[in-house]
């Protein structure tokens, strides 16, 4: 008895010590494993392992106890800890909605889950739902490198039918949610958008690291948007996890919703019944029912419309001796009512206008160009507007207004310039925009005194809206659109100096399935013309990917790219800033007013993507995907550019007499300058 006794015993023991062993760290108990959604364990050789009683050990239990704390007060933690050669980096990031106390357990939580799923490894990642740690031996926090990244699909799929459109509704969602999370300082975003066809919502969240600038947070969220269609093509739901940033969409909402989130128009589309055979009530109240209401609005408004034109009319020709509506304006006026009913666009008063702008006083009045003159105004209600007013001998006709109505109602993006409704009244068409306190770039960069507000940190900024703003007109809007007349003019800056792209009358749509078009009709402005547009008429994005490239220079030089004398024997901004790049003096021709004291790496590769955008073929060019990347990233190995459009336009190359290739006058008389005053 005795002997059974104390084996019994012994046996107690020993279950006892296998129930609580040692933590990795060393002596400590280990938590339990909790909800890790994804783990990353690099343990693929001796050098990335470390011993218990090691000084990495003692430098990571530093780590594991400052990072939950720092974390707690604003969601991020992240640093070195311990002297070379045994450093341990270390990042931790809560969602958005997560803080606290809530999020430092969470964080701790990950390291206790390191210690047991990556047992003394010295690269691990643990991804939980509601935060995410990384530690390290080496330096993995100067750059902004994603890598490891975790990508999980929901399992329900969407209805076979709407994939398509369902994916095309992913994308908008997530470029909604990546713009305003990178534009914010907490870098950090929500959305929604319905989809009707199979009658859901959809939640997206969007998330970088604080530390990033908006650059470089928008690249990192560019590349993980470009992985939707691939990874998550047709699922209900689906993330993309990653150390720098991270998106996430389901048809439930699964974060706390606040009255900051961004909330999307649903896609709407004609899709086929599913059914062969309705019920004879379905039919009356789908069809019958709408199409009676239908009828009654539509006599409704044409009573409404006849009665309000006659009065307007009359106020009209009686107050201002101007004519009555033209057929012409008719035509406009029906377009933009199909145009106002799918966007949030409203119609104006004349009388609205008048008195928003002093009756159009020259107090009032911001420039003045060949369409007419733009004017600020003040609506009744405090909003402040730009009014653009077209003379009747304007160089912008009918086509160009109905362009820029067309366009601007179905393009919602944070980099583009926001059309808020126009006024159509008598031989009256004005365009009325939201309101850019700063004007246009070209209003600083061309002027050394107030180049001086740009540093480079705005510049850069200003380089990645304008690009991020491109991106989402040649990929990922409803429409394909090529702007044909980019330009520092056409680059609007609010009271932030975040930057708008304007003037979208002489853009052109293209087909999803079409990639570049030909015109005989040559438009834009001299100097940001790609060479196939002006000698050609051929035009595509990658005209528009040329324009870019010739601001970038203008940008990082301060100095216009039409009229460019000054230096050398070279015509153009182009072919000077080739030069001095295969002299290895690129830094020559950065705007002194910058300074000197300018991230050299970053303003390099600012340069390098320039003269890559305005090589002479188009099909060297990079397309925009690849600039916001570029820009974006600074681990990607950029090409060496090739020699660019215009390079051997120089001045020795001009005589007396006009028509050869090489002068000046062919460009001139080729390209049509849209001189827009604003």
């Amino acid at each position: 008895m005795l002997v059974l006794f104390l084996l019994l015993l012994l046996l107690l023991l020993l279950l006892a010590t296998t129930s609580s062993p040692a933590s990795a760290a060393g002596g400590q108990l280990a938590a339990p494993v909790t909800n890790v959604f994804s783990r990353a364990c690099n343990s693929t050789n001796e050098e990335r392992f470390y011993l218990p009683n090691s000084t990495f050990a003692a430098n990571l239990a530093a780590m594991s106890a400052a990072l939950p704390k720092n974390a707690s007060v604003s969601g991020f933690s992240a640093g070195a800890f311990g002297r070379a050669p045994d450093t341990a980096y270390g990042l931790a990031l809560c969602r958005g909605d997560y803080t606290g106390d809530a999020c430092a357990a969470c964080i701790a939580v990950a390291f206790s889950d390191a210690a047991n799923l990556c047992r003394y490894s010295k690269d691990v990642t643990i991804f939980h739902d509601q935060c995410h740690l990384r530690f390290y031996d080496r330096d993995f926090l100067a750059g902004a490198a994603n890598w490891p990244e975790s990508v999980a699909p929901n399992m329900n799929n969407v209805s076979k039918g709407n994939v398509a459109t369902f994916d095309g509704l992913v994308t908008r969602l997530a470029n909604a949610v990546a713009g305003k999370a990178s534009n914010g300082s907490s870098k950090y975003a929500t959305g929604q958008a319905g989809f009707p066809q199979d009658k859901i919502n959809l939640y997206g969240l969007a998330q970088c690291t604080p530390d990033l600038t908006p650059a470089q947070c928008r690249g990192c969220l560019a590349g993980i948007i470009e992985q939707l269609p691939v990874s998550l093509s047709g699922r209900l739901g689906g993330r993309i996890l990653g150390v720098r940033c991270n998106y996430r969409y389901e048809k439930d909402i699964f974060f706390t919703t606040t009255d900051d989130i961004l909330k999307l128009a649903p896609l709407v589309t004609s899709s086929s019944s599913a059914g062969g055979g309705s019920k004879n009530t379905l039919w009356i109240v789908a069809v019958v029912v709408p199409l009676t209401l239908l009828l009654c609005g539509l006599l409704a408004c044409f009573l409404w419309i006849r009665t309000r034109r006659r009065r307007v009319t009359n106020n009209l020709s009686g107050r201002v001796g101007i004519p009555s509506m033209s057929m012409e304006m008719e035509q406009v006026l029906k377009l933009w009512k199909i145009e106002e009913s799918d966007s949030e666009f409203s119609l104006y008063d004349f009388d609205q206008i008048a008195d928003a702008t002093g009756n159009f006083s020259d107090d009032h009045k911001l420039g003045q160009g060949g369409f007419g003159a733009v004017y600020r105004g003040e609506l009744s209600g405090g909003l402040e507007v730009a009014i653009k007013r077209l003379s009747s001998c304007s160089l912008q006709g009918l086509l160009e207004f109905k362009t820029e109505i067309q366009l601007i109602a179905k393009l919602q993006h944070t980099n583009l310039v926001r059309l808020l409704g126009c006024c159509l009244q008598a031989e009256e068409k004005m365009l009325i925009y939201e309101y850019m306190h700063n004007k246009s770039l070209n209003c600083f960069i061309f002027d050394s005194t107030r180049g001086a507000i740009l540093s480079w940190e705005r510049r850069f900024r200003i380089i990645d809206g304008i690009a991020q703003g491109l991106l989402y007109m040649h990929k990922h809007s409803r429409l394909r659109v090529v702007h044909r007349d980019l330009k520092a003019s056409n680059i609007l800056l609010d009271r932030d100096m975040n930057p708008k792209i304007s003037d979208f009358g002489l853009a052109r749509i293209f087909c999803s399935n079409t990639t570049e078009a030909n015109t005989t009709r040559v438009v834009g402005t001299h100097g940001y013309i790609a060479p196939e547009y002006a000698s050609e008429g051929i035009f595509s994005t990658k005209s528009d990917v040329f324009s870019f490239g010739v601001l970038l220079l203008e940008i990082i030089s301060g100095k216009r790219t039409a009229g460019f004398y000054q230096h050398g024997k070279f015509f153009n901004l182009t072919g000077y800033a080739y030069r001095l790049w295969q002299e290895g003096k690129w830094h020559e021709m950065v705007d002194p007013v910058i300074g000197t004291g300018y991230p050299v790496t970053e303003v390099m590769r600012c340069v390098q993507v320039a003269l890559l955008c305005v090589q002479d073929s188009a099909d060297d060019r990079p397309n925009m995907s690849d600039v916001v990347a570029m820009l974006g990233s600074e681990g990607l190995t950029l090409p060496e550019p090739r020699q660019p459009a215009y390079f051997n336009v120089r001045m020795s190359s001009f005589p007396e007499s006009t028509g050869s290739f090489g002068d000046s006058s062919y460009i001139s008389n080729v390209v049509l300058t849209d001189g827009d005053g604003r």
